[in-house]
């Protein structure tokens, strides 16, 4: 069984079992969670797509960890007039294991 979830502004495919990295969700470690808007679910072959939402659909999981992902360097600079800038970031990030898919 498959699923489309929509959390933190993307879309992620995600079947039981996985692991997924999904923008910062404010939740403990070890604490379930429930992901309610899924957009399209298939279950054995039969794709339910949702207009927009899959009714009655949810998929559970569980957070594994929270942490912070590789830095990336931002440099912005202008040509001939000594314009130089260094900065740097680190986007946090949830992870979840995906439990249960229902529909």
């Amino acid at each position: 069984m498959q699923a489309v979830i929509a959390t933190g502004g993307k879309q992620y495919l995600v079947k039981e079992g996985d692991i997924i990295r999904v923008e910062k969700i404010d939740q403990e470690k070890s604490k379930k969670i429930e992901f309610d808007q899924v957009l399209m679910v298939n279950k054995e072959g039969e794709y339910i797509i949702g207009r927009p939402l899959v009714e009655k659909a949810k998929v559970t999981g569980k957070v594994l960890n929270q942490g912070k992902a590789k830095k990336i360097i931002v440099f912005k600079y202008k040509p001939k007039k000594k314009y130089r800038k260094k900065t740097g970031h680190r986007q946090p990030y949830t992870e979840v294991l995906i439990e249960k898919i229902k529909l």
